[in-house]
């Protein structure tokens, strides 16, 4: 059976000294951080372990990409302020699923609660 798709962009770029000068802001000056989403989801260093157990168990294929990355793979999304969580139904195209300003809201139990509620509601 087909799976919906989610596919969660990082207001940060990917690569070794990236991720290490991330690990350091999200320690020194979490404030200022400015993604959101990887402040939810990663320790200074590494996933959650109960974010790791929740995608483990999410009936829906997740794709993560870092913003450098987005407009190589998908060049249509790339004008959506970042950080940001897409869906792709089945058969469709991706929407936004949770926008920057939504994600800044959240909790870590916010956003698992989040993604239950949206990930199967119909297409708009």
């Amino acid at each position: 059976m087909a799976q919906p798709e989610l596919l969660f962009v990082y207001n940060a770029d990917a690569g070794l000294l990236n991720g290490l000068l991330d690990a350091v802001h999200k320690v020194v000056s979490p404030g200022t951080y400015a993604c959101s989403l990887c402040a939810l989801t990663y320790g200074a260093t590494s996933m959650r372990p109960e974010w790791r157990e929740f995608l483990h168990q999410l009936s829906a294929r997740t794709t993560f990409l870092h913003r450098n990355e987005l407009p190589r793979q998908f060049p249509e999304l790339a004008a959506v302020a970042l950080p940001a969580v897409f869906r792709r139904p089945v058969a469709g195209s991706w929407q936004l699923l949770l926008a920057a300003p939504e994600l800044q809201a959240l909790d870590l139990a916010g956003l698992m609660q989040a993604l239950q509620d949206k990930l199967y509601l119909p297409a708009e």
